[in-house]
């Protein structure tokens, strides 16, 4: 894609299109690291570029912390999506994704939970204001 398709396009559209196909290969009620695997998969296919498993580090009052967490994925390096496969969505696990992503420096998230069906109804945007 151009640099003018990446400034109009957020990819949460391809993200969350690549989440329902496998969801709709695998079902619900697996473990959260074969729908990791199953997207990375996915993605791979579409041709949407992203890594896996990606570091995220923390600094306090200008002091390295290192790394604080690791963001399941960055997708087109702008958008930070984080995977669950749980019964509900808790406080914690939006807290966790939204610090990953303003951690990471990046405006867009999508917290995706498979075990919801279908899986477009356990998709969460998550914004960080500059």
């Amino acid at each position: 894609m151009s640099t003018e398709d990446n400034n109009n396009n957020d990819f949460s559209h391809e993200i969350i299109g690549a989440a329902v196909e496998v969801q709709r290969v695998l079902g619900t009620g697996l473990p959260e690291a074969v729908y990791a695997a199953a997207l990375e998969i996915e993605l791979a296919e579409r041709e949407i570029g992203f890594q896996r498993d990606v570091p995220v580090a923390a600094s306090y009052k200008g002091r390295s912390l290192g790394e604080v967490c690791r963001a399941a994925f960055v997708v087109e390096q702008s958008v930070v999506v984080e995977l669950r496969a749980v019964d509900a969505l808790t406080d914690l696990h939006r807290a966790q994704a939204q610090a990953a992503v303003r951690l990471s420096g990046l405006r867009l998230g999508l917290l995706i939970n498979f075990n919801v069906f279908p899986v477009v109804k356990g998709v969460h945007r998550i914004g960080v204001k500059p």
